[in-house]
């Protein structure tokens, strides 16, 4: 999962890209990256951390310009180096630059065909380096000498009949302008606004419409399955239809854990649908334990906690916060490596044992995915002197890989896969252990968009919306996994470079005259 931005206004816009990216860093803390253009060149910030860490002062004196992208990075393909933040670049055809959030379930089909057939050269693992050479080879198919709009949505229709997988894009035309796209079936967020000003309409692209409040601009609306958005460097907006949407099915998953509640998806708000959540769990905890002996409903912070509180309400039952959380650790599920996320539980999160001493403790968390913060969490609250400690997922259990974008790659890294909610709660070590019904989380969702009908579940049903993803392909991304895995185990992991003024920290990309 990551965070993807574009701006393009009537003055500089290093520092609305910068403020968009600290908005949306909860979607990715390995890596963050900025690329404006002015004038013809392309200025480019990238580097691993987090977004405060990554651009100094020098580096937005740097990034000139009236038009850039920017993206916050979350590793699902290739690897966790400086070499693959984004943005990435190529200098033809007119100098592209792409940013991208989800992941192309076909890479190695399109890395054969980028080799063999486009004559391309790939320089990393990265799923976008190949996303992004495959749009600049449709867009240098284009008859037409000079880039018009059309030109544009005709390669990113030619993305589409290639590409697989979930994807949301924004990519900038040095010179021209900057497009943005998502996959035909809506897997992956990208919302369009608007902010009116004395010279002119200014746009912005997004994976959330967190990003557009903080910039004062006005929500628009979604860019739809398959649409594309170009947005010429002067201000005109284009938009188009760029293939027949096959289906609109956005990831479940946004509204259970990565978006922030103050985010609208596909016309849906994440916090209401979290409040729908927290009813339809209570209404099942009653269901099955109408004599439940439940003290108090806690909720383990953050993206839990709007699901608690209506838990609590419809339980009729006190509301607690009994974790406090040191907001300067990341979130520990969209980590790098397991071993990190083991070691950061505890730096994270700290038990008020007063509010735990002698009762018995209803743990509402968003989801239970590998199990080892759920395990952590509680053992801490029976270190603080809970006498019971029941535990509650506000989604159901995660059986199945997630392969458009979310690191939970393979089946034996999620302890619910294989096992009974009852094998589950021994694991974990909870007293009892209490599901959200799948109907019931959609049914929590679909509330607002009656244009919705279906959502990609696949985690948690192991239906895929993309007919490649088959149980042969599942399999053989387990064993990629496995092999990987030790891979990684036999060497250290990289670590950020020192921070200087070495001409590796800021690329400067030639200027550019046009069609290559």
């Amino acid at each position: 999962m990551c965070g993807i931005v574009g701006i393009v206004a009537h003055g500089p816009v290093n520092q609305g890209l910068y403020d968009a990216l600290t908005v949306l860093q909860h979607r990715g803390q390995d890596a963050a990256g900025i690329s404006t253009e002015h004038e013809g060149t392309l200025h480019t910030r990238k580097a691993l951390g987090l977004v405060r860490d990554v651009f100094h002062e020098r580096h937005m004196l740097r990034l000139k310009g009236n038009m850039g992208i920017g993206h916050t990075r979350y590793p699902t393909n290739g690897c966790a180096s400086s070499a693959e933040a984004q943005p990435f670049y190529v200098n033809s055809p007119y100098g592209i630059c792409l940013a991208h959030n989800g992941n192309l379930t076909n890479l190695a089909e399109l890395k054969e065909q980028l080799v063999s057939h486009d004559r391309r050269h790939l320089n990393t693992g990265s799923d976008t380096e190949a996303l992004l050479n495959v749009f600049a080879d449709e867009l240098q198919r284009q008859s037409n000498p000079v880039l018009t709009p059309q030109g544009v949505f005709a390669a990113v229709a030619g993305v589409h009949r290639r590409c697989r997988g979930g994807y949301a894009v924004v990519a900038m035309i040095l010179g021209h302008g900057i497009v943005a796209f998502r996959d035909p079936n809506g897997i992956r967020p990208i919302c369009l606004g608007r902010r009116d000003g004395d010279l002119g309409p200014e746009y912005m692209v997004a994976s959330e419409s967190v990003a557009m409040d903080a910039l004062d601009f006005r929500l628009m609306g979604d860019i739809g399955p398959g649409e594309a958005v170009y947005i010429e460097a002067g201000g005109q907006l284009h938009r188009q239809q760029c293939g027949a949407p096959r289906s609109y099915t956005p990831c479940i998953f946004e509204f259970v854990y990565f978006a922030r509640p103050d985010s609208i998806i596909d016309r849906i708000s994440v916090y209401k649908s979290r409040l729908r959540m927290g009813e339809r769990l209570a209404d099942k905890i009653l269901r099955e334990r109408p004599d439940h002996d439940i003290d108090v409903v806690m909720p383990i912070p953050d993206s839990s906690r709007t699901s608690a509180l209506e838990v609590s309400h419809r339980l009729g039952v006190k509301y607690r916060e009994g974790f406090i959380k040191n907001r300067y650790i990341g979130r520990t599920f969209i980590m790098p490596g397991q071993k990190l996320r083991q070691q950061s539980v505890r730096r994270k999160l700290n038990a008020i044992d007063l509010e735990f001493q002698g009762k018995n403790v209803l743990l509402v968390d968003d989801s239970i995915v590998r199990g080892t913060t759920s395990r952590q969490i509680i053992e801490m609250a029976r270190e603080a002197g809970a006498r019971r400690v029941y535990f509650a997922s506000a989604s159901p259990p995660v059986r199945f890989p997630n392969v458009y974008g979310i690191d939970m790659p393979t089946s034996r890294e999620l302890v619910a896969s294989g096992r009974s909610d009852e094998d589950v709660a021994r694991l974990i070590g909870a007293d009892w252990l209490v599901y959200q019904d799948l109907e019931d989380l959609v049914r929590a969702v679909r509330y607002d968009n009656g244009d919705i009908i279906e959502f990609d579940t696949s985690c948690f049903s192991g239906r895929y919306v993309t007919p490649e993803v088959t149980a042969a392909y599942l399999a053989r991304l387990e064993v990629e996994q496995c092999e990987e895995g030790r891979a990684q185990r036999g060497r250290d992991m990289p670590e950020a470079e020192e921070d200087d003024d070495a001409e590796s920290d800021e690329v400067l990309a030639e200027s550019h005259a046009g069609a290559a």
